[in-house]
């Protein structure tokens, strides 16, 4: 074991104190937002994209029924999103990780967390929404919709919606799912049932509210936070 090693080794107890950090003061926000929805998407998308003003009416329309947005606090479609809700004046929330490149905090965030690890950030995400919107995005965003779909096929968490926006980038890769993956018996039929497609931003707000509905979420506006 070299020199560099054991060094990493010996700041492991450091790093559980700021793991537990994160962890504390986020909850400790989180836990006063109230029914959420989160928004994933690319961080490259420009402003002058359709995607990005599909995100921002999603944002709004999701705000104006007392909804909070999250998203992941950065460019592109989650400033979409935070802008359409911070718009109708709604909890825009943005868990921001500290990137070397390209993440920088959205001004439309108006609940910015800020995280070092992605894991106690992923938690964040699933632990505190009701519903999931995945817009066209690169990695991270095929990150998060697999392991949300995980956790859903699982039952680690209850079938909240999970909504793909944008059959033109979708598509591919679900007939994938269902050509190869599902073919070789990795996943069952139903499991390609757990997940909604749409073109449609309104399609999204009312899948969410139906939601809502159908298992009793009550809107909450908490006190301190805005």
């Amino acid at each position: 074991m070299n020199g560099n090693s054991v060094g990493f080794i010996k700041e492991d107890p450091w790093r559980i104190f700021r793991i537990m950090a994160e962890f504390v003061d986020s909850f400790e926000t989180m836990s006063r937002v109230g029914p959420a929805v989160t928004l994933f998407g690319s961080a490259r998308t420009p402003r002058n994209h359709p995607d990005y003003r599909a995100a921002q009416t999603i944002g709004q329309g999701l705000a104006q029924h007392g909804l909070a947005v999250i998203t992941g606090g950065g460019p592109g479609i989650m400033e979409a999103a935070n802008r359409g809700a911070a718009h109708a004046k709604g909890r825009s929330i943005g868990l921001n990780i500290e990137l070397a490149h390209e993440q920088k905090g959205n001004p439309y965030a108006n609940i910015p967390i800020h995280f070092h690890y992605f894991f106690s950030r992923k938690v964040c995400f699933v632990k505190y929404s009701m519903g999931f919107v995945f817009m066209p995005g690169g990695f991270g965003t095929l990150d998060e919709f697999f392991e949300t779909l995980t956790l859903v096929q699982t039952e680690r968490i209850p079938h909240y919606p999970l909504i793909l926006f944008g059959r033109n980038y979708w598509n591919g890769l679900l007939k994938w799912m269902k050509a190869t993956v599902e073919k070789q018996t990795f996943i069952s039929p139903t499991d390609l049932n757990l997940y909604s497609l749409t073109d449609d931003p309104q399609e999204v707000i009312d899948l969410i509210l139906d939601y809502q509905r159908r298992v009793g979420v009550p809107e909450q506006l908490p006190k301190g936070l805005m």
